[in-house]
């Protein structure tokens, strides 16, 4: 019996230590992830315009963002703007080891995530949801996922997973630097 267990216990060690993604340069230093996805974050400072799709509502026009640094330059405000008034605002701040966003929802609720995964080589954070305030009740709409493809310093795409009821849908942003 002692035997079956340490080779489980082998088998789930070696197959973390695969699954985990590798975080070194190649120097063989660590990496912070969540360092470098907000470094580019704050490169999104600056005012964007572009398109929206909302695929779970079917409608699709114009949509314009700003991007500032607030809190000393810790945190990244993103205004999403449409046709001049802003609708939607998202702030990516570090807590500790952390890359966290706040998204203050149009649909007046605010889900918060937290990074899951970076992909270095196309520049993608997808961000997994942690909890939410003001939620009217469990099936009422909101964001539950989050996903930033920062893959071009003059472009980028934002997609939003909004849930009702259990049913999810995709809301796509795609921005480019206007200044």
């Amino acid at each position: 019996m002692k035997k079956i267990v340490l080779i489980i216990l082998t088998f789930c060690i070696s197959f973390l230590a695969h699954a985990q993604r590798d975080d070194h340069d190649h120097s063989g230093n660590a990496v912070p992830v969540n360092n470098e996805a907000m470094n580019l974050i704050k490169k999104l400072v600056g005012d964007w315009k572009g398109t929206f799709k909302w695929t779970g509502r079917s409608s699709e026009g114009t949509m314009n963002a700003k991007y500032y640094l607030t809190g000393n330059g810790t945190a990244v405000v993103e205004d999403l703007i449409n046709e001049g008034n802003v609708i939607m605002t998202s702030v990516y701040h570090l807590d500790g080891p952390d890359l966290r966003v706040t998204h203050y929802c149009a649909a007046g609720n605010q889900p918060r995530f937290k990074a899951a995964t970076f992909n270095d080589e196309n520049k993608s954070v997808v961000f997994q949801f942690v909890d939410i305030t003001n939620l009217a009740n469990p099936g009422a709409p909101h964001v539950s996922g989050l996903e930033l493809r920062l893959a071009d310093i003059d472009k980028i795409t934002i997609i939003f997973t909004f849930t009702v009821s259990g049913s999810e849908s995709f809301e796509q942003i795609d921005l480019s630097r206007s200044k």
